[in-house]
């Protein structure tokens, strides 16, 4: 059932994304009076799912779902359809019109990708607002369990204050840092220190499980669930229940629970739990591995009324969702050309991290929750945008360079040269489609 949630949310947002992305060509090549052939989710590779033709245009579904398009008559694409362009140039063709209508209808792809990603910022704004824990309510720092984390110097209950010298405030802010953060500040009993990543962190992150996560928040031992094959099933614990002392022992964090009954393997011990607001005494069973064998649940909301933290919420009203929504686009936007910079900067190891199809499958949650499906949709619809844009032949950007050319030079690149550079443009399409899938599957086995 999890996997069937996670692969409708994946489909659902790639398909809404290709289908825009192409709307944003197939509008402009109409309003310019240019034919369009073809309008494809997906590609039709020898044979389509579905098709029909309507008008001008056969609209279609292909079988293999790595991207869709529009077929654009007199546009050397990635159709490659010499004998078309071998003909003389007719009035309805995309080579007939001005160089800025080109322009307009090579770039109405990405526009319309942004345009999306702001909108759903807006909207994200106006229904949920903005949800938060404050860095200074976290009285005893972050819970680090990465490996690599600890390698480089960090320890649990260190409270990061600034990162590369800017104060940070919020939880979010620390997280979303991990990418572009290479000088940590950080307070641990009661003393600052400085902590600075080796350059090649990026690559090492990568490369490592990414089971343990990174700044983690200290929360307590929440009892989930109870598994029938859990050695302390039919003990009255419950659902909510909070951990708080065994054998008499203090437990405050979750991170404390596995170093305090690591001595009581295969015995029981008297715990204490917070069930709503009173104190139950049981007796739970440690097993051989030293574990209780009950799942952890989290609930935010009530730890911040336990005292563990502050959590800061922000409603918008209709209009500041406007305003929420540009601030929203603008940071995910800096960062993930902060992210390119790394990733085309060989010495930080970033282009490790670097994923395919399965490193998108694998960022939506097991859960259908609205509010992540439409934020991780807006950030993928930035990256779709952006990633288009660079200036490969065969990508929008590509085309847009030779455009930018012409319209100042004066001078058309020949269709000849076009058809090369699309070719090229293809294969070094093709390299990186096989690269960030090849590391999924490298990253697949390693771990």
């Amino acid at each position: 059932m999890e996997f069937i949630i996670k692969i409708s949310q994946f489909l659902l947002s790639l398909s809404l994304l290709i289908v825009l992305h192409e709307l944003g060509h197939f509008i402009p090549a109409k309003l310019f009076k240019t034919k369009v052939e073809k309008f494809y989710l997906f590609f039709d590779v020898k044979f389509s799912l579905f098709k029909k033709k309507i008008g001008e245009t056969v609209y279609g579904i292909g079988w293999l779902p790595l991207g869709g398009y529009v077929k654009i008559a007199g546009m050397i694409d990635e159709s490659m359809d010499k004998e078309a362009m071998a003909k003389p140039p007719q009035p309805w063709e995309f080579r007939s019109k001005p160089a800025w209508q080109r322009l307009i209808i090579m770039l109405g792809g990405v526009t319309v990708n942004f345009i999306l990603a702001y909108f759903i910022y807006v909207a994200l704004s106006f229904t949920y607002g903005d949800t938060d824990v404050t860095t200074d309510s976290m009285k005893d720092g972050y819970w680090i369990e990465n490996q690599l984390l600890l390698d480089v110097g960090f320890k649990t209950g260190d409270k990061i204050v600034a990162i590369n010298g800017e104060k940070v405030s919020t939880y979010s802010e620390v997280r979303k840092n991990i990418v572009n953060g290479e000088n940590y500040s950080i307070i641990r009993d009661g003393e600052q220190k400085e902590i600075v990543l080796p350059e090649d962190f990026l690559g090492q992150l990568s490369s490592a499980e990414r089971e343990n996560g990174t700044f983690r928040l200290r929360i307590p031992f929440m009892v989930g669930t109870v598994p029938d094959t859990s050695i302390n099933k039919g003990v009255d614990i419950k659902t909510g229940d909070i951990l708080l002392s065994v054998n008499d022992e203090k437990i405050k964090y979750f991170d404390q629970v596995a170093a305090n009954i690591e001595k009581y393997k295969n015995e029981s011990v008297k715990v204490t739990f917070l069930r709503e607001d009173k104190k139950i005494e049981r007796t739970l069973k440690v097993s051989e591995k030293g574990k209780f064998e009950v799942g952890l649940a989290t609930h935010n909301s009530r730890f911040a009324d336990l005292g563990y933290f502050d959590i800061i919420h922000k409603d918008y009203t209709f209009l500041e969702s406007f305003g929420g929504g540009v601030d929203k686009f603008k940071e995910q936007v800096s960062d993930y050309f902060g992210q390119l910079g790394k990733i085309f900067t060989p010495s930080t190891g970033a282009y490790k991290g670097v994923g395919g199809f399965k490193a998108i499958f694998d960022v939506f949650p097991d859960q259908w929750i609205w509010q992540d499906f439409w934020s991780l949709t807006a950030f993928l619809s930035i990256m779709l945008g952006i990633l288009n844009l660079l200036p490969i032949p065969a990508l929008d950007g590509g085309h847009v360079m030779f455009l930018l050319y012409e319209m100042i030079s004066g001078r058309k690149p020949s269709e000849k040269f076009l058809e090369r550079a699309q070719m090229v443009g293809f294969f070094i399409l093709i390299a990186l489609v096989l690269f960030a899938n090849g590391n999924d599957i490298f990253k697949a086995i390693s771990n």
